[in-house]
């Protein structure tokens, strides 16, 4: 079994790579298994930039195989705002619930047709001395005129989905895990992690 650290202690991100690498001969820890207790700062002005800071500090610190991810909300009637920023939007230490209702706010008189946004994921995966792969993912919806749905976390109860016609927080783990912008970034990243086991195999 090979050591894959996940450059995170948010157990709920953990549980999700967890079921999107199901299968993989890998046991996923978090920075705290690996006894890291340092915060790396999001400089960056991408997803790439941020995940990449992440993945290569991490993978230096730890010298184990490293997957840090860097994700956000664009909304195009704000012209690509929170983007990176997303979870600083409403200030450093606010909720998910400030989060939203700031986001809101700033939507107040746009309507429907206007309301369209995206999240983004970035993965990257930093290969201890072997460089480092990047992996995308993306999703398309709506923001809606309030939130709805219990599950998921950040943004996910004011993201809609047309084509299941609910928000990202209604939908099922199972649902979610099949179409989210982690899940499509994901995807990419088994693919990479099974040509690297195959490259390293004795």
């Amino acid at each position: 079994m090979v050591t894959l650290l996940v450059a995170s202690n948010n157990l709920g991100k953990v549980r999700e790579f967890q079921t999107l690498l199901e299968g993989l001969p890998f046991l996923l820890i978090t920075l705290k298994d690996a006894g890291i207790n340092m915060a790396v700062d999001e400089v960056g002005s991408s997803y790439q930039e941020n995940a990449q800071l992440k993945a290569e500090t991490y993978a230096r610190l730890s010298g184990q195989l490293t997957l840090a991810d860097d994700s956000g909300l664009e909304v195009a009637a704000l012209g690509g705002e929170p983007g990176p920023r997303a979870a600083r939007y409403a200030g450093e230490n606010a909720s998910d619930r400030q989060r939203i209702d700031y986001l809101l706010a700033k939507l107040k008189n746009v309507p429907w047709e206007q309301r369209k946004a995206r999240f983004c994921c970035v993965i990257a995966l930093a290969f201890p001395g072997d460089g480092v792969e990047i992996c995308r993912g993306e999703c398309q919806g709506y923001i809606t005129l309030e939130p709805k749905g219990e599950k998921g976390f950040g943004y996910d109860p004011v993201f809609y989905l047309p084509e299941f016609g609910k928000t990202m927080a209604e939908l099922s783990l199972e649902e979610k895990n099949k179409i989210s912008h982690r899940a499509r970034a994901a995807q990419c990243a088994r693919v990479v992690l099974e040509k690297w086991l195959e490259k390293t195999k004795p």
